[in-house]
This record gives C-alpha cells, sequence and structure tokens, in this order.
C-alpha cells in the first residue's frame, strides 16, 4: 500500500494532520491502535478546553506569549511555543470550520472555548457523547468525506528508513505484518505514559505507583520508532497530570476528577516524615511531577483546615469542587481537632509536623515564604494558613495523563535529527512531540490547543516540502 501521508495515532492531533492534508489534496492514511470505532485516546477522555497557557484562543500573540513565559519562565520559552501563540486564533478558526461547537465553559478565561456538549460537573469519567468524543467523531467522519483513510486495530512497529529518509511504515493488523509506504510519516501516537520502562527511566522511580489519568494507550512506540531512526528526543523528564485522592488508584468514581490541586496549591504538601519537600506555590502539575519523583510516590500527604475545606475546595469554579464531591464519590478526608490528633492518623511524627505548620504559619504572616526551605510561591496562588479547626488531611497521588517530553521538532513539526538538521519525510505532533511544554516548572500550555496546531503546520509542510502543494 502507498499513500501521501502515513499517520500514526487516531487522537486529536493525527486527525488534525490527516484532515488539513485531505483539505490540500493528499491522500492520508491514519493507523490507529484502537479497534472500536470509538477507541480509547486522551483526546477523547479529555476535558475539552481548548487554551493556550490558559489564555483565550483569540487574544492577541503577544499576551500569549508574556503567558508562555509566566509559566515557562523568563528565558525558557522556545521558538515552537512562540509558535503556538502565533497559530492559536487560526487553530480555532479550523476547528470551527469542521463543525466543531464550542460553548463557553466558565468565567475564567481559559475556560472560553470548550468543546460541546461539556462534560457534567461530576465525579469520575464521563467521555461518552461529550464535546472531545463528538469532536474525533466528526473529524473522522470528515477525512472519510474527504477521501482520507482511518485503518482500526493497526499499530505501527517500525519506520521504513531509506538513504535517512522516512519513507514508510512496517505495521501490525490482526496477527498480520505489512509494509506502507509514504513520502512523509506523522508521529501522532501521544505520549509515552503506558510505557512503565520509558516512565521508570524518565519520570518516577516506582511509575506503578502513579495513577493513569487518561486513556493509558500512549505507549512510546512513535518516539521508539524515531529514536531508532536517529530522532532527538526532548524534555522527557516531565508530564502532564493533577494530584488526586490516594484511593483514585481503586476506585474509578475519583478520576479524572475531582483533583486536589485547588487545595494543595493554598496549603500544605508534606511527605511521611511531615515535611515539607515540594514549592506548593507552583501549581499543581508542577506538585504532580514532583510527587511523582519521590522514592515513594504515595508518601505525599495534602495538609489543611477548615478554612480551606468551606472556602477553595467548595469554590466551583474549578469544576468539580472537591468539597463536597470527593467525599460523596467515596474519597476519604482524615481529621481531627488538632494537629497531635491529625498526625497520628495520617502516620506522620507529630513533632514534625507541629514544626513544619508553624514555621509554614509564621513564613506566611511575615510575607516570608521565599526564605522557607524549599521557598514558597507566592505570585499565582497566595498561601493560607493553617490554624482553623478542626485540622483535614487527604492522602495524594500522582495523576499521569499525558508526558510532554518527546520527539524534538522545528516550527514545522518536522523531526529534528540528533546529530543536526531535520529527518527528512518524518514529523511529530502533539505529545509525541517535545520541547514545547515541561522544563524546570513543568509548564504545561495546552494539551488540545498543542495537538491542532502542531498538526496543522505537519500537514502545510508536507504539502508544500514534499508533494508540491501550497497551504492555502
Amino acid at each position: 500500500m502507498s499513500k501521501d501521508i502515513i499517520v500514526i495515532g487516531g487522537g486529536l492531533a493525527g486527525l488534525a494532520v490527516a484532515n488539513r492534508a485531505a483539505e490540500l489534496g493528499l491522500h492520508p492514511i491514519v493507523l490507529e491502535q484502537g479497534g472500536d470505532p470509538q477507541y480509547f485516546c486522551n483526546s477523547r477522555f479529555a476535558g475539552g478546553l481548548l487554551h493556550v497557557a490558559f489564555k483565550d484562543m483569540r487574544a492577541p500573540p503577544d499576551d500569549i506569549i508574556a503567558a508562555i513565559e509566566a509559566q515557562t519562565g523568563p528565558g525558557d520559552a522556545t521558538a515552537n511555543a512562540a509558535v503556538m501563540a502565533r497559530e492559536a486564533e487560526r487553530a480555532l478558526a479550523w476547528m470551527r470550520a469542521q463543525g466543531t461547537k464550542f460553548i463557553k465553559g466558565g468565567s475564567l478565561e481559559f475556560m472560553r472555548w470548550v468543546l460541546a456538549p461539556p462534560r457534567p460537573r461530576t465525579a469520575g469519567l464521563d467521555w461518552k457523547g461529550r464535546g472531545p468524543d463528538v469532536t474525533l467523531r466528526r473529524l473522522t467522519a470528515r477525512l472519510a468525506e474527504r477521501g482520507g483513510v482511518l485503518r482500526l486495530a493497526t499499530r505501527a512497529r517500525e519506520l521504513i528508513m531509506q538513504d535517512g529518509a522516512a519513507v514508510g511504515v512496517v505495521a501490525q493488523c490482526d496477527g498480520a505484518v505489512e509494509s506502507i509506504l509514504g513520502r512523509a510519516t506523522v508521529i501522532a501516537d501521544g505520549g509515552f505514559q503506558a510505557n512503565m520502562e520509558l516512565m521508570r527511566r524518565f519520570i518516577s522511580p516506582r511509575p506503578e505507583s502513579l495513577l493513569q489519568r487518561g486513556a493509558a494507550t500512549g505507549r512510546g512506540d512513535g518516539l521508539t520508532m524515531a529514536q531508532a531512526a536517529g530522532a532527538r528526543l526532548i524534555g522527557m523528564d516531565r508530564f502532564y497530570g493533577h494530584l488526586l485522592g490516594r484511593e483514585a488508584l481503586e476506585n474509578e468514581r475519583l478520576w479524572p476528577y475531582p483533583i486536589l490541586d485547588a487545595i494543595a496549591v493554598v496549603s500544605l504538601v508534606v511527605n511521611g516524615a511531615g515535611s515539607r519537600f515540594v514549592d506548593e506555590g507552583m501549581g499543581g502539575v508542577y506538585l504532580a511531577n514532583e510527587v511523582a519523583r519521590l522514592d515513594d510516590p504515595l508518601s505525599a500527604i495534602v495538609v489543611f483546615d477548615e478554612a480551606v475545606w468551606t472556602g477553595v475546595a467548595a469554590d466551583n469554579r474549578y469544576p468539580p469542587c472537591m468539597n463536597p464531591v470527593f467525599v460523596k464519590a467515596g474519597g476519604t478526608v482524615i481529621e481531627a481537632g488538632g494537629l497531635g490528633e491529625l498526625a497520628r492518623r495520617i502516620g506522620v511524627p507529630a513533632d514534625a509536623l507541629a514544626r513544619t505548620v508553624a514555621d509554614y504559619n509564621a513564613a506566611v504572616r511575615d510575607g516570608a515564604t521565599a526564605h522557607l526551605s524549599p521557598p514558597r510561591a507566592t505570585g499565582r496562588f497566595q498561601p493560607h494558613v493553617i490554624e482553623t479547626p478542626p485540622f483535614r488531611a487527604i492522602r495524594a497521588c500522582a495523576g499521569v495523563t499525558y508526558t510532554m517530553g518527546g520527539v524534538a521538532i522545528d516550527e514545522h513539526s518536522r523531526a529534528l535529527h540528533r546529530d543536526g538538521g531535520v529527518i527528512a519525510g518524518l514529523y511529530a505532533v502533539g505529545s509525541a512531540s517535545g520541547g514545547i511544554e515541561g522544563g524546570p516548572n513543568a509548564a504545561y500550555l495546552g494539551g488540545l490547543s498543542k495537538a491542532v496546531i502542531t498538526g496543522l503546520r505537519a500537514a502545510e509542510a508536507i504539502a508544500t516540502d514534499h508533494l508540491g502543494h501550497g497551504s492555502s
């Protein structure tokens, strides 16, 4: 079989590539490992919010770039992150042109564009018939109308290389192995969060203790094949995810929502010794990454008080709120009238917890949280003193949605060779690409927007670079 473009993976990124390529008169084939027409993938399970660095997709590019730099840290934003800012509004317009429907999901800026119909404000996983699922089904139908092919139950196993260029894929379908040739190959099969070997190598000493918060279908096949072909990998040590109650590992009603982030970023996160080990003010994604790095990722505990529980935890701007949704879904909130009793109930040394809380409270009152060890940032989230009984705690776990690292790409989604230059005929998009998100701050810029933007860029580059078509 021979096609113009071979796309590995049928999530939002892959379908964006294939549909845009078909719009340009090319003939794509999408290879999807899932066998059901509503195959699992992170895009289908997503919350449905389309934003870049929590900015409106139609915000001025300079404003988005400033927001990106605030997430990544001064001077750490990449050229590809800047592409996200420049291309955001066009990506939104393209999605709407495909028939994608949006609603306004809330008062916060990043909630302006939510795939419709939205998921309910309840705990647990509810994806069938929701915006992301409807969007993928619509893009699948549009691909068929445009003459593209989606092959299910087909797993790419190896790139076919010729004179240093990618010219096809060896794939497996129903036990049979075949070669599919194409003038361009696009890796769009998501991250490597379901590959325990890679997760142990790059993310956590105990990846089995992390919660697969997404579809758990990202096996890292594409990046492994690309690396074998000489591609450079980048940013492999970070992931997008959140803190959840530890019971989510056994209770499906507690994932992917509600998340602990809103409580944790204004309170304390301690380890089994009752000590702080992370800067809570860096945000929930950063916290999840640092918890995953612990020798025992299940030793993290979020400690807070009555004021946080009845205030921040009950704020439904970040649905679903923790209070009372978490408890109603089967989660456990440990409660005590004093810190000594709370320490006993969560199994940490009472004197250590008392000292941790006292030092933290004093620093908050004095505006001296930068002098804590580790420091406590206050730029994004204001810390609350922990002083109003009853005191509470929730045992936490790190939930991994997708890994942020992957194949290094240029601004046109072309795969970069580890020795310099690009690998002819090879592209990477969405969560299979690296270098856009992550970094020291575990910067999260938006998985859905990254999927669409990198996908469109790849299709247009293929049309221009390999097949002589324009990108209009």
